[in-house]
């Protein structure tokens, strides 16, 4: 089924309603397990209390946003069983995960939608370690209150079995933009997305932010000790909106990024997250005081994208301050050499070439072609393989690719190695490459992880082939 066509079929879907060829796999998928699942989650209609009098309805996993950290080992098979208790037709994306197709949870690459009123069993054995997340990945199209403009997102922890030793305790932020509704034109877009001045935006806009399930000042604070190490993990679950973030007065020490141990770690004033990132920072306490950690755009504060931070017998207003002007660069967190040379190399440019058909939004194109009408990209098993971003638009572009994960080759001129993540975030007009192996056969999917540019083409299928 292709996904625009499902956009229409998704709003529809009611109890014994069939998906045609994905329900075929769906039911032999969702067969009794020989034991009870290791852990379930529901996928049901939700209200969220963001701040006092303000509250959102949304699609949650088990009642809560974000949805329940879960925490497992690498390497050790777990059974994950998905109840859909909602009218519209979803499924579980195990993102950063290197599973089979059947349980990745992407419709392009034949994994079951989960009919209204049904209940599937994922199986997947954790890996690699590290900080990896989980989300819906249906498609949203017009429908601003499906896909990832819901609630549905929530930590997965891998534990490798290392021993990091270098903080006393972790705090798990989530990071995510409530009530989007459609920007009038560009230039109000422009004016309003928390992107300005990177991008041209994505023609939807928010009236909320928040970290975890509060806006800035509701909720409780993370309350710290002085001289505490804190593991902070964050993670960008917005829709389309990329983030900066600052805690005046401390510094980042980054130490994995989407999971991935960088080589070298380096303390920053300033995190950058494009949709879906993940950072893992350490943060030393040792600046005592109520402090502000948020956005460092004031109208996303003021939308809510913040939470406090206090430390032990300090009470007072939070205190914001500006951090210093900076660049995030990726580049800092790698290794200034070159990268082992590719067996195979794809260039890929992207592009919008403006509303389609009469739809709203602008079509996003591969090499000048859209999905589902685009070929796939062929790769051998063992290969390393080296795709080359070319950004050919005003937009940041978050590419993610399902099942692997990358190295990062070069930014712009400069060629590094040893970084290992999962999404990288192309700027405008620059160029990105990246190193996969391909050790996972089956199709995989390769798309930027703004909801709107992947609904409306930006999507391309890797198989591997003889």
């Amino acid at each position: 089924m292709k996904r625009r066509e499902f956009i229409g079929l998704a709003g529809r879907l009611v109890g014994g309603a069939t998906l045609g060829p994905a329900i075929t796999s769906l039911e032999s998928a969702v067969a009794e397990p020989a034991r009870p699942a290791d852990l379930k989650l529901k996928i049901a209609p939700h209200t969220l209390e963001i701040a006092k009098g303000i509250s959102i309805k949304t699609t949650a996993y088990n009642d809560q946003v974000p949805g329940p950290v879960l925490r497992v080992r690498k390497g050790k098979p777990i059974s994950i069983e998905v109840k859909n208790a909602t009218s519209n037709a979803d499924l579980v994306h195990w993102h950063g995960l290197a599973t089979d197709t059947l349980n990745d949870g992407a419709m392009e690459e034949g994994s079951p939608m989960i009919a209204p009123g049904q209940t599937l069993t994922y199986h997947v054995t954790p890996n690699p370690g590290g900080t990896r997340w989980y989300h819906t990945h249906a498609m949203a199209g017009a429908n601003l209150a499906l896909g990832s403009y819901s609630g549905q997102f929530g930590f997965l922890l891998i534990d490798d079995g290392r021993d990091r030793g270098d903080y006393d305790r972790e705090v798990n932020l989530a990071i995510h933009h409530w009530e989007p509704s459609l920007a009038p034109m560009v230039e109000t877009m422009r004016e309003m997305s928390a992107n300005h001045p990177q991008t041209t935006g994505s023609d939807v806009v928010y009236k909320y932010a928040t970290i975890n399930e509060h806006m800035l000042g509701a909720g409780e604070p993370i309350r710290v000790r002085h001289g505490e190490r804190i593991l902070m993990r964050l993670l960008n679950a917005s829709a389309t909106e990329n983030v900066i973030l600052a805690l005046p007065g401390h510094t980042f020490r980054i130490t994995a990024l989407d999971g991935n141990p960088v080589p070298n770690p380096c303390s920053v004033e300033v995190v950058s997250l494009s949709v879906a990132e993940r950072i893992d920072a350490v943060v030393e306490m040792n600046n005592p005081g109520v402090w502000t950690l948020g956005s460092t755009n004031q109208k996303s504060r003021a939308m809510g994208l913040g939470v406090v931070v206090e430390y032990a017998g300090q009470s007072a207003s939070p205190v914001w301050k500006d951090p210093a002007p900076s660049e995030w660069d990726y580049i800092q967190f790698g290794t200034q050499s070159k990268a082992a040379a590719p067996d195979r190399q794809f260039e890929l440019t992207f592009r919008d070439v403006g509303p389609v058909q009469g739809s709203q939004f602008d079509t996003w194109t591969i090499n000048n072609k859209s999905w589902p009408n685009i070929e796939p990209l062929v790769v051998k098993s063992g290969e390393r393989c080296r795709l080359i971003f070319r950004n050919g638009s005003g937009d940041q572009h978050p590419m993610h690719l399902h099942r692997h994960t990358f190295e990062v080759t070069r930014i712009g001129d400069t060629q590094l190695s040893g970084l290992y993540k999962d999404v990288i975030n192309v700027m405008p007009l620059d160029s990105v490459a990246v190193d996969f192996v391909a050790n996972n056969p089956g199709d995989t999917l390769l798309h930027c992880h703004q909801q709107l540019h992947m609904d409306y083409g930006f999507m391309q299928l890797i198989k591997y082939g003889g």
